[in-house]
């Protein structure tokens, strides 16, 4: 091989310059960002007097937390290859350790730690169940979305529970007050819960071993990973965080409903997959899931705006799932 060929392929990566760089390093959150600023102009042309108002944006700011909560967690485990489809029913199991132990103590504060140490304890159940016993995840958390809500209903015996003590805590503030006035503080509780998983996702070791997971877990184990570890971690933290937006729900409309939770399933994994997450693992980014919740969380208001009915809401986000995950199919084929 001559000089000059060698120096070709020098000089043209060379050439590239920080911008192409830049570009190729946030392809996912770029072309997130595209996405919503072409919704959002959507919406505008569609329904200009509904989206040139501030009413609606603080609407979104604190309905959409509910389930943008639990999707930034989410978007962990379906990186490293698995799925967890059981959190509606952790939501609802969550507040009835709220329930139980507010019941017996007339604690708050209490309760409050009781459904954060239940969903701990139902996401830590799927995680065992998936790495320990080796049943897959799908099958796993189907089968304890049904185990869990079913515990909830024998518990509450269907019944559900005033939370007016809640409003006079200092917990209603902190957790759906509104700041300066107007700003939901479910806002920026999602906004932390990201940058907590962010932070530990791209600048700590566990994050690594997520993606190192989900990309190839051969591979994985053999630079030492412990996979197992890493997959219950995952699903540990969506259980806790579940059980956190469940009483932010609940706290919200100051009601606890065993039904709690039904609804939010199809938004939080449109979340996921519209934000970039790879189906098939190895590949998700944080910030493309937040972006992409506050889109799933804009369709609904956007559709009734435009003037049409509610029932394409459901249609619209199953839409985005499959398309979502069908490009990354084709170009997963096109890349091996």
């Amino acid at each position: 091989m001559s000089s000059d060929e060698v120096a070709r392929p020098l000089s043209r990566a060379a050439e590239r310059g920080p911008a192409s760089r830049f570009l190729r390093k946030y392809a996912l959150q770029l072309g997130i960002v595209a996405v919503a600023i072409v919704v959002w102009v959507l919406f505008l042309i569609g329904s200009p007097r509904t989206f040139l108002a501030g009413d609606i944006y603080v609407a979104f700011m604190s309905t959409t937390p509910f389930f943008a909560l639990i999707a930034i967690p989410l978007t962990l485990v379906v990186i490293t290859g698995e799925i967890d489809l059981s959190f509606p029913s952790v939501m609802a199991f969550g507040m009835t350790g709220y329930d139980v132990v507010f019941v017996a103590t007339g604690s708050v504060w209490l309760g409050f730690f009781a459904c954060l140490a239940a969903g701990l304890l139902a996401g830590l159940l799927n995680g065992y169940i998936v790495v320990r016993i080796g049943v897959p995840s799908l099958v796993t958390t189907i089968g304890t979305q049904f185990l869990l809500r079913g515990a909830v209903m024998i518990v509450t015996n269907g019944q559900g529970l005033g939370m007016t003590e809640v409003q006079s805590s200092a917990l209603h503030g902190a957790l759906v007050g509104r700041a300066f006035g107007f700003v939901p503080a479910q806002f920026f509780w999602t906004v932390a819960v990201g940058l907590i998983v962010w932070f530990f996702l791209n600048r700590h070791r566990y994050g690594a071993h997520v993606y190192l997971t989900g990309d190839n877990v051969e591979s994985a184990r053999l630079m030492g990973v412990n996979v197992g570890r890493t997959k219950i971690i995952t699903f540990a933290v969506v259980g806790l965080v579940a059980g956190f937006a469940g009483f932010v729900v609940s706290a919200e409309v100051l009601f606890f409903w065993p039904t709690l939770g039904e609804g939010y399933m199809l938004n939080a994994l449109a979340s996921v997959f519209l934000g970039g997450t790879s189906v098939f693992g190895g590949t998700g980014t944080i910030f493309g899931t937040f972006v992409a919740s506050f889109i799933i969380g804009a369709i609904n208001a956007g559709i009734v705006a435009a003037g049409l009915t509610g029932f394409w809401t459901s249609f619209i986000y199953g839409l985005i799932i499959v398309g979502s995950v069908s490009i990354q199919t084709v170009l997963s084929r096109r890349l091996t």
